[in-house]
């Protein structure tokens, strides 16, 4: 199973703002990490209700949550706060006009650590979930996690927690999206107050050269 760091520096997000906080609301228990693009390339997937839908670019904001005793990161991944792409015909009408997201993307995790830097790394267990808020929904790589099962990389349990994992999802976040949709504006407001009133971006030795 790979380790991902949570500035996602496999995207090459590290030299981008990262923030990473303990939340602990009503609405929210857990680790909420957010990377804002302040620039960089345009890139695209498409889903067959949504159609072409922007995953990266200048002005998106990805928040990234680690809810306590759940074993998943689901990463939203906003368009430029305020607006969301024209090409979106069918874009719902969102929770909050200033939190607009573009795609969910869960991954399943074996679990969380951190690395010499306290950056939040994940396990990633192959399963996704992605979904929009036009209503796609599609569950991914369940073929690398049969593979890995099938291997002998994963136990019969963590592949039946993987499944397990897979189904809370479905359930929880993809046959309501709208309420999922009002679930994050809601953390994504208290993160964004957070970050008002001085919460510091999380530096680590790629962005600083080692000299930390």
């Amino acid at each position: 199973m790979k380790h991902k760091r949570l500035n996602r520096d496999g995207w090459g997000f590290q030299y981008y703002p990262y923030y990473q906080m303990r939340v602990d609301d009503e609405i929210f228990h857990g680790m909420v990490c957010v990377i804002r693009l302040t620039d960089g390339e345009e890139n695209y997937w498409e889903t067959p209700k949504a159609g072409r839908i922007q995953v990266t670019g200048g002005g998106m904001t990805w928040m990234q949550l680690i809810q306590d005793d759940h074993k998943h990161v689901m990463t939203v991944m906003f368009f430029p706060d305020g607006k969301h792409d024209e090409e979106r015909y069918n874009y719902p009408v969102p929770a909050d006009v200033r939190y607009q997201p573009s795609i969910w993307y869960v991954d399943v995790t074996e679990g969380i650590e951190y690395d010499d830097d306290g950056i939040a790394v994940y396990i990633d267990k192959y399963l996704d979930v992605i979904f929009t808020p036009e209503g796609d929904v599609k569950v991914d790589d369940r073929d690398e996690l049969d593979a890995a099962y099938s291997s002998g990389e994963l136990s019969g349990g963590q592949y039946e927690s993987a499944l397990s994992e897979c189904d809370w999802i479905l359930k929880k976040y993809c046959e309501d999206i709208s309420k999922t949709d009002a679930w994050c504006a809601g953390i994504r407001k208290l993160v964004e107050e957070r970050i008002a009133q001085g919460e510091p971006i999380k530096v680590c030795r790629d962005i600083t050269n080692g000299n930390i």
